[in-house]
């Protein structure tokens, strides 16, 4: 498998080293571009500046609570409760309508909170599998997606840190303009 193969890059990292940050400047970038982006990316829900929850923004605006601590019931990771049909509305809101529709898809994130949904799951594998490519951030460890999209041959894992984090969106721009030139070839 040759580097224009891959189609998955993958930011891992220490939690608050900032992924998400690096995921939105992408966006932020390729929107005014015309890039037709799909997916979504993360953001915190604060309250009196603790973190209480996260909610899931998809490409289109729209946002949705995914976890809280406020909430009761299962499952929880951590103190977070975690709403799994609302995880599966975004996956199939978004990830299986975007690899036929998207020039490049973020997901932000597959982590322990998100691979609880059964429905997250079949539509992030199905993506995988599709050519379009894609841009995740994934938990440094886990079972299951988390370690079995590591281990794609098709992915590239890059450990963001603070020395690299502002030099990554446009590495990441770089990247992704190479997947679509190759597409279109």
């Amino acid at each position: 498998m040759s580097p224009h193969d891959e189609h998955i890059l993958l930011l891992t990292g220490r939690p608050g080293v900032g992924k998400t940050t690096v995921v939105r400047r992408v966006v932020e970038r390729l929107r005014p571009i015309g890039w037709r982006l799909g997916g979504f990316y993360t953001e915190e829900i604060r309250e009196n500046g603790t973190r209480k929850g996260f909610r899931a923004v998809t490409m289109a605006g729209d946002g949705v609570i995914i976890a809280h601590a406020d909430t009761g019931g299962m499952p929880k990771v951590g103190k977070y409760t975690v709403d799994v049909p609302a995880l599966d509305e975004v996956a199939e809101a978004t990830l299986r309508h975007d690899a036929e529709n998207a020039d490049a898809v973020i997901i932000d994130e597959i982590g322990k909170m998100e691979c609880l949904a059964s429905g997250f799951l079949d539509a992030t594998t199905d993506l995988l599998d599709a050519p379009v490519p894609v841009v995740a951030t994934v938990a440094r460890s886990g079972r299951g997606l988390i370690s079995e999209v590591k281990n794609r041959p098709e992915a590239r894992l890059v450990e963001v840190t603070r020395a690299n984090r502002d030099a990554l969106p446009e590495r990441i721009i770089a990247w992704l303009e190479a997947r679509r030139a190759a597409l279109q070839a």
